[in-house]
């Protein structure tokens, strides 16, 4: 087989493939022997008859169409392999020339990954920040707790900081367009929690039962709901009730009440464990993904543009879902955004990037070090998962092949993150 590449791109290849009976001789046998048991040969019995009488009485034109197919896939994939290339997407192949089943030529395009250049990440440090809980953070969960226990007394009287107002708001834009998201009814809003948006509360201080009121609030321009950020919005309130909140006393009895505990020591000493286990997970996410991203920002890799434009599909699959949780459809994100489909699209390409670049640097680094996922490991973990879910279609779905791989590739991810994080943290 004689094989040609030409480099169009450093993400991107053409191979010219040049097979003669040599090499298609052997998969026209491997295509008539699958039809053994059903091609019908006057004389003998099924899978007794040789080949070449076999060919005989096939269908011609299935054979030759099926003699294709085949001969085209087993001679890229041997060209693929015997160029040493990784592959992305499916390739554009163009056949050139057959002579039947004596002599083929085709070329194949082929999105690629190219040559990932990785630093010297064994050399790469990153210090650990400690995590510490003060007294403060446990007495915040302590008070938190205390609302959520408060005895609620309705009143007649103007609201004021540390009632309950229960209230309807809607939130509309600067054209008088409702938005999506800023609306809500019956909700419980505690005065001076700050579980609001920024002098929203403030302005439902001092509302009577049953009255209205209208006022404007700028979002955050690190809000959580991009759509939101930085935006002047109108609201329109309505108290429905209001009440005083009597806060239980801090003892042991309330202790017992909201813990597996008996007195207020030993529930302080539980809510600090699981503020400590909670936060130092945070913590050990967020010097996981630096750690991955200093070493990313190190290397040198060309990323093809079709991983680049799956990641962003899966990133706008994942938006939708969001929006829709939220009741938002995707034109009035865009609307909302101020944009259209292709300036939504082009405007996620840097971090898509990033994230496929990241990729490729990780497996790079799992392939250098020799780090694979056992059968036991990926058992394992299924194992775990299955044990997670109730629904038998849920368990079911674990065993499809695309998701044990899926699986397969998190626990291997997570393997090569652990190893960088020895090194970066000795």
């Amino acid at each position: 087989m004689q094989i040609t590449r030409t480099d169009t791109s450093p993400t991107n290849v053409t191979l010219k493939v040049i097979a003669t009976a040599v090499e298609l001789e052997p998969i026209k046998k491997h295509v008539l022997a699958s039809h053994f048991a059903d091609v019908k040969v006057p004389g003998f019995r099924g899978g007794k008859a040789p080949l070449h009488l076999i060919e005989k009485n096939i269908n011609q034109q299935a054979f030759l169409d099926e003699f294709m197919e085949h001969s085209l896939n087993d001679l890229y994939r041997r060209a693929v392999e015997q160029e040493g290339l990784r592959p992305v997407g499916q390739p554009d192949v163009q056949l050139k020339k057959f002579v039947p089943y004596t002599e083929m030529e085709f070329e194949a395009t082929q999105d690629v990954i190219g040559k990932v250049e990785l630093p010297d990440y064994k050399k790469i440090k990153l210090p650990k920040t400690k995590v510490t809980i003060t007294a403060k953070d446990v007495d915040d969960v302590i008070k938190s707790l205390q609302a959520r226990m408060a005895e609620r007394t309705e009143v007649k009287r103007p609201a004021k900081d540390g009632d309950e107002v229960v209230i309807d708001f809607a939130g509309a834009d600067e054209q008088g367009e409702p938005i999506t998201g800023a609306t809500g009814t019956d909700y419980p809003l505690v005065l001076g929690s700050k579980s609001f948006i920024p002098g929203f509360e403030e302005e439902v201080v001092g509302v009577e039962p049953g009255a209205s009121k209208e006022f404007k609030v700028t979002f955050p321009k690190d809000y959580g709901v991009a759509d939101l950020q930085s935006k002047k919005v109108t609201f329109s309130i309505t108290a429905k009730k209001i009440s005083e909140l009597i806060e239980p006393k801090l003892d042991d009895e309330f202790a017992a009440k909201v813990g597996p505990v008996k007195t207020v020591a030993e529930l302080k000493a539980d809510i600090k464990k699981q503020l400590e286990s909670e936060r130092s997970w945070q913590a050990e996410q967020a010097y996981q993904s630096e750690l991955v991203k200093k070493i990313s920002e190190k290397a040198k890799v060309d990323v093809p543009e079709a991983l680049v434009e799956e990641q962003i599909k899966r990133m706008e699959d994942e938006e939708r879902r969001n929006l829709a949780y939220r009741g938002q459809t995707w034109e009035e994100h865009l609307k909302a955004e101020g944009v259209d489909e292709k300036l939504h699209h082009d405007r996620m390409r840097p971090d898509a990037t990033d994230r496929v670049k990241a990729g490729l640097v990780l497996s790079e680094i799992s392939e250098q070090e020799g780090i694979d996922v056992t059968p036991a490991e990926l058992e394992e973990r299924l194992k775990t998962l299955r044990g997670q879910y109730e629904d038998t279609g849920m368990q079911e779905e674990l065993n499809k092949p695309d998701n044990r791989q899926e699986i397969a590739s998190r626990i291997l991810t997570e393997k090569t993150v652990q190893k960088l994080v020895d090194y970066a943290s000795k």
